[in-house]
């Protein structure tokens, strides 16, 4: 244990010293040699080696329990329950009397877990690195929609050779490097509007998205094919946001029924529920992302079909279809604490709905604009705009209702 300075930022280090005790005095010594300072957490359940900042007994007692409690549990994923609780709280308390300006972790599976836990519960911005044994293989789970690197640690985490060297020390100089540039987050000098969108119905929300700018705002917009709703979700959570534009919808169509954008049953909720301002309009409403076309006609027989790439194919929806979105969309704005105004077309939900697209129907539009309105709360206006998604006097209505909602909001 060192003696922090005021003049180094601090960097959370996480590695349990009970199976990687090495690995941890290795890395510890190369973040100190990289100009920083070392908070360093140690979760370790087995055995408590000494030296840690926020030893093993204190993220114990931060989750409620002892650490003589914790081991009586005997279950590997019980204890690491506990731990993961202890480590958040422990980690956050810390940063609030000490602020740290990164975060580096080294471990294998249960240690990246709690690693990914942690760093999720940190805002944006923060850098945030895992050295893993999971990290060659599937990274969701530690990573879920925040800002965090993983490292492959190429051999096992099981002592100092030759590789292992380098990326330990790759690793601590590259946390190093962003903890001395890191700045924290005062909040946006400008009002925040985040949208999401597809390729499909880009020429619509580039216009809306340079409009905002040009009024002084700044603008996130989301790539809605199954992590860019959840991240914006994400943000409408952890930042002040002025606006929240809900300009594609394809994760909830594949959530309800079965395409590959699923991003579950919450997608969508998170600015509603916080109060935000948010307008929201069925871009993309034309199509469910399914695979492979041969796996597309299987899963969803008699419909028709456009082979967006051979991973790819966009599968037409019906009025049915939407009737059920509507519904859905309809019961999660019925919990919103904050304004929310509707928005659809009449001619046509996405590029591929159109006269030079595959899948056009102009039978759809209409019905599912009428079914929308019935089923809205009474106090959300849904606007019927005779026009296509992307054409300019859809884009303009949606840009006169923004700059009302933010000025209402100011």
């Amino acid at each position: 244990m060192t003696t922090p300075s005021q003049n180094r930022p601090s960097v959370l280090f996480i590695c349990t010293q009970d199976t990687k005790e090495e690995e941890a005095h290795f890395t510890r010594a190369a973040l100190e040699a990289a100009g920083v300072d070392v908070v360093h957490l140690d979760s370790s359940v087995r055995r408590t080696v000494g030296g840690a900042e926020i030893a093993p007994e204190a993220v114990a007692q931060a989750a409620g329990m002892t650490i003589e409690q914790v081991r009586a549990l005997g279950h590997e994923g019980k204890c690491q329950g506990v731990m993961i609780r202890g480590a958040i709280a422990a980690a956050h308390a810390w940063d609030a009397k000490a602020p740290v300006s990164g975060i580096l972790a080294v471990g294998g599976s249960m240690g990246s877990a709690l690693a990914g836990a942690l760093m999720q519960s940190f805002p944006y911005g923060l850098p945030k690195l895992i050295v893993s044994t999971m990290a060659s293989g599937f990274t969701k789970p530690y990573m879920g929609v925040k800002d965090i690197a993983m490292m492959n640690a190429v051999t096992d985490i099981s002592g100092i050779n030759t590789i292992s060297r380098d990326v330990f020390r790759n690793a601590a100089n590259a946390v190093a490097g962003m903890a001395k540039g890191y700045d924290r987050d005062k909040g946006p000098a400008k009002p925040l509007v985040l949208i999401t969108t597809l390729g499909t119905t880009e020429a619509s929300v580039k216009r809306i998205r340079q409009s905002l700018e040009s009024d002084g705002c700044e603008v996130m917009v989301f790539h809605s094919s199954g992590a860019g709703g959840p991240t914006l979700d994400a943000l409408a959570q952890d930042k002040d946001v002025a606006l929240v534009l809900d300009l594609s919808l394809t994760e909830i169509l594949d959530h309800l029924f079965g395409g590959l954008a699923d991003s579950g049953p919450d997608r969508g909720k998170a600015a509603l529920a916080k109060g935000i301002p948010t307008i929201i309009a069925p871009g993309n409403a034309d199509f469910i992302i399914g695979g492979p076309l041969e796996v597309s006609e299987v899963q969803f027989p008699g419909r028709r079909y456009h082979e967006h790439n051979p991973q790819l194919t966009a599968v037409r929806t019906t009025v049915e279809d939407l009737k059920r979105l509507a519904d859905h969309l309809a019961a999660n704005v019925r919990e919103a604490k904050g304004p929310v105004r509707v928005f659809t077309p009449l001619v046509g939900f996405s590029s591929h709905d159109s006269a030079q697209g595959h899948l056009q129907d102009l039978s759809v539009p209409r019905p599912f604009a009428e079914y929308l309105a019935q089923v809205m709360p009474e106090n959300v206006p849904v606007h019927a705009i005779d026009s296509h998604f992307n054409d300019e006097a859809f884009s303009d209505a949606v840009i006169a209702a923004a700059r009302e909602m933010l000025a209402a909001k100011n």
